[in-house]
């Protein structure tokens, strides 16, 4: 009987490791139940009654839901941050106009020069000229789709 609730014990913490890593949910829960088992079976193989393995087994599983919903909750907070980084992050900043040759041209953005493009179709707007501030809309590889900034983006 201690065999198995060694067993038990080994193969529910192995489940909740595994949990940590391959994140699903299903592997938690099952770990979670196996390690309550664990609990149920050694305490029983010592003689306690069901008395005492009935608390024990319910503190484990509160701790495991604690945990669980920490986990959770850090998780959801990390999906909710804007991106920092990568060709992403560069959509809305504010860059000036390096060089421009009708259709594109170069951009220098948080210190780095960009190839540009107008957003925009041909003729619909000004051209562009070195020493203009412009907004990039999006990204297309490593071109930005840039548009001319308003007065009140350069406000910062």
């Amino acid at each position: 009987m201690t065999l198995l609730g060694i067993v038990l014990l080994l193969s529910g913490l192995a489940l909740v490791v595994a949990e940590a890593h391959v994140p699903s949910g299903l592997l938690g829960v099952a770990g979670t139940v196996l390690l309550v088992a664990a609990v149920a079976v050694l305490a029983t193989a010592v003689g306690a009654e069901a008395l005492v393995a009935v608390p024990v087994g319910a503190a484990l599983v509160l701790a495991a839901g604690a945990w669980g919903l920490l986990a959770a909750r850090s998780a959801s907070g990390a999906l909710r941050t804007r991106v920092r980084s990568g060709p992403e992050a560069l959509s809305g900043r504010v860059g000036v106009v390096r060089a421009w040759d009708e259709p594109g041209g170069q951009v220098y953005l948080d210190g780095d020069l960009w190839r540009a493009r107008h957003s925009w179709g041909p003729g619909e707007e000004a051209d562009l000229h070195a020493g203009d501030a412009v907004v990039v809309e999006r990204v297309a590889g490593l071109t930005l789709c840039v548009r001319r900034a308003d007065e009140w983006e350069l406000i910062a």
